[in-house]
Order: C-alpha cells, then sequence, then structure tokens
C-alpha cells in the first residue's frame, strides 16, 4: 500500500467540479470591482444632476429679469424709438399692443425725451391690436402736446401697419416702401368636396343654429356669407375712417384708395398717405432736432422666446385651427 506524505502539495481539484485553485479570491474583487464602479456611476449620476439643477436655477433667474423692460437710463434731450416688426398680433411681440402701448408711456413719459419715432415694418395683423395702439397715439398726443410722432417705415407698412401709422403726426417713407392695402379679410378652407369623394361623413352638433359658423368642413351657406362680408365691411368702414381722420386734408382721394391696393413709398407721398421721405436718423436730426436715439421698444424676455422655440406658440395656433377660429386681417 501506497503511502501519502503530509507535506506533499494538494492535487489539483478534479475535473467537472467547475471551480479553480483560488476562485475565491477570484470572485471577491470582481465584486470589489462591481462595486467600485457602481459608486463611481453613481457619483457622476450625482454631479450630473447637480449641475443640471443649477442650470435650471440660473435659466429661471436669467427669464426672472426683463432686460427688455428695465429702466432706461437717459442722456438728456433725445429722440424715442419704439419699434413695431412683423405681424401685428396678441401675444407679447412687437407687434402687441401689450408691448407697444406700455413702450410708447414710457418714451412719452421721459421729460428728456423731445418726440417719438415709431418705426414699422409690418404687413398687417390683427384689426383689435392695431386699433388699440392707434387709440393710445391718439391720447398720448393729446396728453402731450409738444411732442410729436413720427412715423418711420422700412419695407412695409400694409394694412394693420397703416392702421396704427395713420394716428401719427406725419408718416415717412422710402421711395420703394410698400404703403397701403387698407381694406379686411377673412380667409380659410373648405373640404366639403374632398370629404365626399372619400366617403368622410362630417358630424358636427351645435346648440345655436349659426355656432358652426364658417365651419371648414360643413358646406358655406348664403346667409352665413353675408353676415360674414357684413361684419367685414364694417370693419372695413373703421379703417376707413381712422385713415382720414388722421390724415385729413392731406389725403388724396381716389376709387382704388381704400379697395385694398397698395402703392410704393414714391406714389403714397404723391396721393398723401405719406408726408415725405426719410430714415430714423434722418427724421431725428431733421425734424426733431435730437440726434441722440433711445430706444424704447419692449423686447421679449428670454422665457418668452424660450417657449416660442420650443413651439409654445406654434402649440396655440394649431389649437386655434382645431377650434376652428377665423378672425379678420388687416392684411
Amino acid at each position: 500500500m501506497n503511502e501519502i506524505d503530509p507535506a506533499a502539495p494538494a492535487s489539483p481539484q478534479p475535473e467537472g467540479t467547475g471551480k479553480s485553485p483560488g476562485w475565491e479570491r477570484d470572485l471577491l474583487e470582481k465584486l470589489a470591482f462591481a462595486s467600485l464602479k457602481e459608486q463611481r456611476a453613481r457619483r457622476r449620476w450625482g454631479i450630473f444632476f447637480k449641475l443640471a439643477t443649477l442650470a435650471v436655477i440660473c435659466v429661471a433667474i436669467w427669464a426672472a429679469v426683463d432686460y427688455g423692460n428695465a429702466e432706461l437710463e437717459t442722456v438728456g434731450p433725445h429722440t424715442a424709438l419704439v419699434e413695431i416688426d412683423g405681424v401685428i398680433e396678441a401675444g407679447g411681440g412687437s407687434g402687441a399692443a401689450d408691448s407697444v402701448i406700455p413702450a410708447l408711456n414710457r418714451a412719452y413719459a421721459d421729460a428728456d425725451s423731445v418726440g417719438v419715432i415709431l418705426r414699422i415694418n409690418s404687413p398687417g395683423g390683427s384689426p383689435v391690436q392695431a386699433g388699440m395702439i392707434n387709440d393710445e397715439i391718439q391720447r398720448l398726443r393729446k396728453a402731450f402736446p409738444k411732442k410729436p410722432l413720427y412715423v418711420v417705415v422700412d419695407e412695409m407698412c400694409a394694412s394693420g401697419g397703416y392702421y396704427i401709422a395713420a394716428a401719427a403726426d406725419k408718416i415717412f417713407v422710402n421711395k420703394a416702401s410698400i404703403i397701403g392695402s387698407i381694406g379686411v379679410l377673412m380667409d380659410g378652407f373648405g373640404f366639403t368636396g374632398l370629404m365626399d369623394k372619400l366617403g368622410v361623413e362630417r358630424r358636427l352638433l351645435t346648440a345655436g343654429e349659426n355656432k358652426g359658423f364658417l365651419d371648414p368642413f360643413s358646406a358655406q351657406t348664403p346667409k352665413q356669407k353675408e353676415y360674414a362680408l357684413g361684419m367685414l365691411e364694417e370693419i372695413h368702414q373703421q379703417f376707413i375712417g381712422v385713415v382720414r381722420t388722421g390724415r385729413g386734408t392731406r389725403l388724396k382721394e381716389t376709387p382704388d384708395m381704400f379697395s385694398g391696393l397698395f402703392w410704393s413709398g414714391a406714389k403714397a407721398v404723391d396721393l398723401g398717405l405719406a408726408d415725405g421721405f426719410g430714415t430714423v436718423n434722418s427724421v431725428a436730426r431733421t425734424e426733431l432736432k435730437a440726434e441722440e436715439l433711445i430706444d424704447y421698444t419692449q423686447h421679449e424676455g428670454l422665457s418668452e422666446r424660450v417657449l416660442k422655440k420650443f413651439g409654445a406658440a406654434i402649440g396655440a395656433g394649431a389649437f386655434q385651427s382645431i377650434a376652428g377660429t377665423v378672425k379678420p386681417v388687416l392684411r
């Protein structure tokens, strides 16, 4: 019988056990490394979330500071500038009454402003917003009779833009500017023919026979069309009255003047729709005798710009389209 030497090294584990010598240590090392990686990942995510939270706080603070409405530091006698650029509509843009009216009030109220220049570059828009701004200009001109308000047109001053401009003391244009379009429109689409071809049935339930007025998926009735045209004519006459009141005897009326046509700046001067040619700088220098310009325009804050960037305005417009809203437009 063979003897076993106690000092001899232990024989390896027989095959089939699935474990090699030192497997316990290898397993512990793997667990330790896995735990370390998890701690590092948790730490990185913690730092990320802290930085993200800090960024959100900074953006919120920045948004809360209204740089566009900060108090202006004037430098003595100057010309106050307010701008309307783009479509005239509610919503906080440069063409909204909520933006233009406060800017005009601040421009007039500043004791150092010798007059106001309203620079307009607009194709038109809401008759309501244009009417509100026009009314406020007339009020301010009466409250500050020694401070004239001049409109300077850039590319165009059409429809709702001209509705506002008509309230000014004088209107200055470029010879190639687009002026006029004194009319009102209400547009939309009708899909009834397409629906018939596709076999789509419109199921519109209303309480009130005219609640579905101008619904694009229902046939237009003569009564509804007549009513809409009557409303447009009413607003058109309001527009004409504003132009006649604002321009007075300077206006050389023609059969086409209130037809919705528009003219070049040079022709507008001939028709009395404008008073002469000029830029913001030339009007400030020659008419107001104050070349120093201070911009009182109420610009959008960061929060408004971020909302628009991410589609808030588009979403609101889509909602209005879905709701079937149709509004008169000065354009």
